[in-house]
């Protein structure tokens, strides 16, 4: 037995395996947040390639072709960051709410840090995501990921990838993540025509009235109140719609 050829095929599984995992972590919610520190995300990606690489189907690696193994290195590397964007657009349908309702209810703020999401977020779509990244964890749903990793390899396997396939996925999953978050906001766009058609009633009977220094006020608390009351729900949703997606893999 060859034990230096050995050693080297079972290296370069791991490589094949920690390409899709590193992939996935990148940008899958929870596990590939980015306040984790960069070395920390690649030690957890490294930790479960050689955890999970017992588990994935990979067949004889030839490491005479030297072309072929990066080709192959290369789809991997692709599915598993096709993977964990789809989960991040999932978790951007809070974002989305969360700038509804920060526009709606007047705390928008366009100097707020984005934390954990990308450009343009404010207070509330921050508080939003990092709350789901709470719920990922106080739900263990950060075990449904790593249990969608080793069900990838079934949805797709080694080697092979269909850009037609991706390309229609990214498509249903800005759809509804769209729609998770037009869902999600619904009550503050209902608050926010019945406040604003209260207060323009208000300026029709009451023509000195300072109705925009009322209405400010009023809007801030309505929003809050609304917020306060109606969270648990949104991240109920949310949580369902990632645990149905981390079950299947498709939309």
């Amino acid at each position: 037995m060859n034990v230096s050829a050995l050693i080297t095929v079972q290296f370069l599984g791991v490589a094949l395996v920690f390409a899709r995992i590193g992939g996935i972590l990148m940008f899958m919610p929870g596990l590939g947040e980015p306040l984790f520190p960069v070395r920390h995300r690649l030690a957890m990606a490294l930790v479960l390639s050689l955890a999970l690489y017992p588990l994935a189907p990979l067949g004889p690696v030839d490491f005479d072709n030297t072309a072929a193994f990066i080709g192959i290195l290369a789809i991997e590397l692709t599915i598993g960051v096709w993977i964990g964007m789809c989960g991040r657009i999932l978790l951007t349908g809070l974002q989305f709410a969360g700038y509804q309702i920060g526009m709606i209810a007047g705390l928008a703020n366009a100097f707020s840090p984005s934390l954990g999401s990308f450009e343009g977020a404010n207070l509330v779509s921050t508080a939003l995501m990092m709350a789901a990244v709470a719920v990922i964890f106080a739900t263990d749903l950060h075990h449904l990921i790593i249990g969608a990793m080793v069900m990838s390899y079934d949805v797709f396997p080694p080697g092979r990838i269909l850009t037609g396939d991706l390309a229609q996925q990214i498509v249903k999953a800005v759809s509804a993540s769209f729609y998770m978050g037009l869902s999600i906001a619904a009550p503050f766009f209902v608050m926010g025509l019945l406040l604003n058609l209260a207060m323009g009633l208000t300026a029709r009977m009451m023509p000195t009235l300072p109705v925009f220094f009322v209405a400010g006020p009023v809007l801030i608390c309505s929003g809050l109140l609304v917020l306060v009351m109606a969270s648990p729900l949104m991240l109920r949703e949310f949580a369902e719609h990632f645990a149905e997606w981390l079950g299947l893999l498709v939309f």
